[in-house]
């Protein structure tokens, strides 16, 4: 007796599709299950047997084999529960159920047969779609996050039972569906607006260019110069998730297990803030099978870095690579796999251990040695790939107790989004979507200079001693700044602006 049911795994936030091969056959009760399980999926056995037994069915007292195919692949976790119980209760012809060829199930069984929602649920039945399958049976609790995808029939499953039922025509699972227009008119939840920022006009425009061209950013300045404050209130004034991203963002943190079980569909870009005592592994991801890490859950969003030099130096240096490719692999015994990891860093710090280097209105007192081994914690080259590092300074009295309504975060919004609307008609034949994302070839033709700004260019290179990276940096931010002015060419001014941001390389990092 043989059976065949259909699943699916996940390798990164990729899915392939598995065939649970059941054999029974007469001989010693045995349970194996072959394929590549984990500890997990090999604990299943004594789930399902219960799960099969209190369900009501009978449990053969033969000797039964489970493939898991492809066999060269590793299957991990809970979600072959489903899929395998039912493949013995079809091998053993208890329920008749029909043509299963197009139908996926996923789902973990408790003891007494109710199934228990999984992780990774979109990425699974988003590549079981892909596969040809059309009918996902999913566990009830994750059946809004699988019936965001259009095209598929999600049938919510509460128990074993209750799945026999609809094959044995006892009882039909109706098909789920969402109304998604109900999750995007509530998303707009930021309550964190610029307004409620005094003063800090030059950190706000520099927070605003950053925005508009996905530029990462550095805030450097005193203690309780509000440089956490601003840096909160960046999703505010970034653009709107499309669709795809939402997918992207949605599909890695279902499988790190972090989506609110409220929220099938991650509408608000992700703001990503971890305490400064995160490991290498904890910002890249990692494991013997990788998770991602902070890295990749703030895809599409905001890495939030706040007192920069206090994080591990070997934890810093993992950003590197990440922030030029806009990924990050990681390798272990078990796999090597890739995820998106495509984020703009905002970072704050002090500029001295004791914080008041430069400060107007506080001592500083630390030695000049131990100004220059708090700011070594930062090496050169992260530097380099911080394209704005503007300096927030104290704020005036008369600016805290002003009644003014400072610009909010919807006005500041409306000129990003114009400024992100252009660069994705410009570069719609690049895939590309934001002038961050620039490399050298785009740079000559998107970014040409006239003589008086090439002037600018070479004195501001030569005085400060800025790196070739740092060089096409400043084009890029001038692009933005251009933009933003509505300007075709970069002018001067354009070129200026974009300098300022740099000259903090000089008057910390000399």
């Amino acid at each position: 007796m043989l059976s065949h049911i259909y699943s699916c795994g996940l390798s990164g936030i990729d899915g392939f599709s598995v065939c649970v091969e059941t054999d029974i056959s007469n001989g010693l009760p045995a349970f194996d299950i072959v394929g590549l399980p984990d500890a997990a999926v090999k604990e299943a056995k004594e789930r399902i047997r219960s799960a099969i037994k209190n369900t009501g069915f009978r449990f053969p007292a033969k000797h039964i084999v489970i493939n898991l195919a492809p066999a060269s692949k590793r299957k991990e976790g809970s979600g072959y529960d489903l899929p395998m119980a039912l493949s013995i209760i079809c091998a053993t012809e208890q329920i008749y159920a029909p043509d299963l060829s197009k139908c996926a199930f996923f789902g973990e069984l408790s003891l007494d047969g109710t199934v228990q929602p999984i992780n990774g649920i979109l990425p699974m039945v988003i590549s079981a779609y892909k596969s040809g399958f059309t009918d996902m049976f999913v566990p009830t609790e994750n059946a809004d996050e699988a019936a965001v995808i259009e095209g598929v029939n999600i049938y919510p499953v509460s128990s074993l039972k209750a799945l026999c039922d609809h094959f044995c025509d006892i009882q039909k699972i109706n098909v789920h569906k969402i109304d998604l227009t109900n999750y995007f008119a509530s998303s707009a939840s930021n309550v964190l607006d610029f307004c409620d920022v005094k003063g800090q006009e030059n950190v706000k425009r520099a927070l605003e260019i950053a925005a508009a061209g996905n530029h990462n950013v550095l805030l450097i300045g005193s203690p309780g110069t509000g440089k956490t404050m601003l840096a909160q209130r960046m999703p505010s004034i970034l653009p709107d998730l499309s669709f795809d991203e939402a997918l992207e963002v949605t599909k890695i943190h279902s499988i790190a297990g972090l989506l609110p079980k409220d929220q099938p569909l991650i509408l608000n870009r992700p703001f990503r803030s971890p305490h400064h005592t995160i490991s290498s592994a904890g910002l890249s991801g990692g494991g013997s099978t990788p998770k991602p890490g902070e890295l990749s859950l703030a895809h599409n969003g905001i890495l939030f870095l706040d007192e920069l030099p206090e994080f591990r130096r070997d934890s810093l240096e993992v950003l590197r690579q990440p922030l030029e490719d806009g990924n990050v692999t990681i390798s272990r015994v078990n796999a090597t796999l890739t995820y998106p990891c495509n984020i703009m860093l905002i970072a704050s710090m002090n500029p001295c251990k004791c914080g008041y280097f430069g400060d107007s209105r506080r001592q500083c007192t630390c030695t000049p040695t131990q100004v220059n081994r708090y700011r070594s914690r930062i090496s050169g080259p992260l530097l380099d790939r911080i394209d704005i590092q503007v300096e927030v300074s104290n704020v005036d009295y008369d600016d805290l107790s002003s009644t003014e309504n400072s610009e909010t975060s919807a006005e500041i919004k409306k000129r990003v989004n114009k400024t992100r609307k252009l660069q994705l008609e410009r570069y719609k034949d690049y895939n590309i979507y934001s002038n961050s994302q620039l490399d050298a070839g785009m740079l000559k033709k998107f970014c040409p200079l006239g003589e008086e700004e090439n002037a600018i260019l070479r004195a501001a290179f030569d005085n400060l001693g800025l790196s070739a990276r740092a060089h096409s940096r400043i084009l890029k931010v001038a692009r933005t700044i251009a933009d933003l002015e509505g300007s075709e060419n970069i002018k001067s001014e354009h070129i200026a602006e974009a300098i300022q941001y740099r000259s903090l390389d000089r008057k910390y990092f000399e």
